[in-house]
């Protein structure tokens, strides 16, 4: 049988440069036999290497069958390399272009989740323009405190606060400035956290659940930020304690966030449960990180699917497109 020729996409522009070199090493050491895998590593400045050495894109795709897309955040997240893909009529795993786009904006997946009739956090939108030296002032008189302030096109909460005073909105809105040109102010929510993968086309269903992982942020952290993510220290149960009726929601709720943004293959939402207000959706990762330290591999461990079990089938679906 012949064997199928993966280009594995790590690295690129974006602020998760680092996690994406983790995801993408670990596709290519978790690559089942049949598979050639082809190192193709996209540099903080745009560069391709290809097994170490400079390559051009066409060339990159044209000696391969698959692309698995192994990027995180922008560029690889958001649509762009998704572009380039297409217009290269290159098979690739993950969602297209646009759902890319629209799940990485947090306000057009707001809408849409909304739109599936999903509880999202009240939110507001800020651009940089439009931010005056009285509009802190306004946020804080106006917005429920606690809150917390976000980057609008970013993952992996980088760029990400929780705020109670005026000085710390001021100080987070600055930050996340830093990462995209939009700034939403969401509704903090206190509850437990929980995070529900879903896979296309597998194990018979149309959209399969992957079991809850419960998460428990380490002492002294009010948010799974970035730190608490990939720093370890984080406890992180699967299957999560949840009663029988929420996690069924939030496995629902998962399917119906895959398909309001139109996704593809695989993603990964994520949740806050609330005491007496129930389930609200965070936001949705379009290509999840495959690292040790990653949740979506924690959830098919838990129903005895191992990592290669799963790019086999994940490379499987993206072969299909022609």
């Amino acid at each position: 049988m012949q064997k199928i020729k993966v280009a594995v996409l790590r690295g690129g522009p974006s602020s998760e440069y680092e996690v994406s070199l983790k995801t993408g090493k670990s596709v290519l050491d978790s690559l089942p036999p049949g598979f050639v895998p082809t190192d193709v590593f996209i540099t903080r400045s745009g560069e391709w290497l290809s097994d170490g050495a400079a390559a051009d894109p066409h060339a990159v795709v044209g000696k391969t069958d698959v692309v698995f897309n192994a990027l995180h955040g922008e560029y690889g997240e958001d649509g762009k390399v998704q572009q380039l893909l297409d217009a290269l009529q290159a098979r690739y795993t993950g969602s297209g272009a646009l759902a890319s786009a629209v799940a990485m904006n947090k306000v057009m997946a707001k809408e849409l989740f909304m739109s599936a009739g999903l509880k999202t956090p009240v939110f507001k939108v800020f651009k940089w323009l439009d931010v005056r030296h009285d509009t802190v002032r306004k946020i804080f008189t106006t917005f429920p405190m606690p809150a917390v302030v976000k980057p609008n096109g970013s993952g992996s909460s980088v760029g990400v606060s929780i705020v109670r005073t005026m000085k710390e909105i001021n100080h987070a809105m600055a930050k996340a400035f830093e990462h995209a040109d939009t700034v939403v102010i969401e509704e903090f929510i206190e509850g437990a956290e929980a995070t529900c993968g879903v896979i296309e086309d597998f194990r018979g269903e149309k959209l399969y659940a992957l079991p809850l992982v419960e998460i428990r942020k380490p002492a002294g952290k009010t948010f799974f930020d970035y730190e608490a993510k990939y720093g370890g220290g984080t406890e992180e149960i699967c299957p999560g304690n949840f009663s029988k009726k929420a996690s069924e929601a939030i496995a629902d709720a998962a399917k119906r966030a895959h398909r309001a943004l139109g996704l593809r293959h695989y993603s990964r939402s994520d949740f806050i449960i609330h005491p007496k207000r129930g389930v609200y959706i965070l936001e949705t990762n379009t290509l999840p990180g495959l690292t040790k330290e990653s949740l979506l591999p924690k959830s098919l461990a838990a129903v005895g699917v191992s990592l290669p079990q799963f790019l086999e089938h994940i490379i499987g679906l993206a072969m299909r497109r022609k």
